[in-house]
């Protein structure tokens, strides 16, 4: 695997690409289709730029998480939105 460059990134990519990745209900292949990076450089990505016991927190919380996987999620597992935000519709 090529080594991942987050200087490729810009600051708010980062910032939203975290954001995504520490959402449970997020799976590393939603992160893949709008960054086009996968699980691998995620992690390398959090590595770099998480303090060492926020990475080892965020690594502890989803490795095995079936919701982190489409493979592993239940149908069940659906994205939930807010009853208002279909208000102006």
């Amino acid at each position: 695997m090529p080594k991942f460059s987050p200087k490729t990134l810009s600051a708010s990519d980062i910032s939203r690409l975290i954001e995504m990745a520490w959402e449970d209900r997020t799976p590393f292949d939603a992160i893949e289709k709008s960054f086009g990076l996968s699980e691998p450089q995620v992690i390398q990505l959090m590595r770099h730029e998480l303090k060492r016991g926020s990475f080892e927190l965020w690594r502890k919380r989803v490795t095995g998480r079936a919701t982190k996987h489409v493979a592993l999620r239940s149908k069940l597992v659906d994205r939930a939105y807010c009853p208002t935000q279909y208000k102006n519709k």
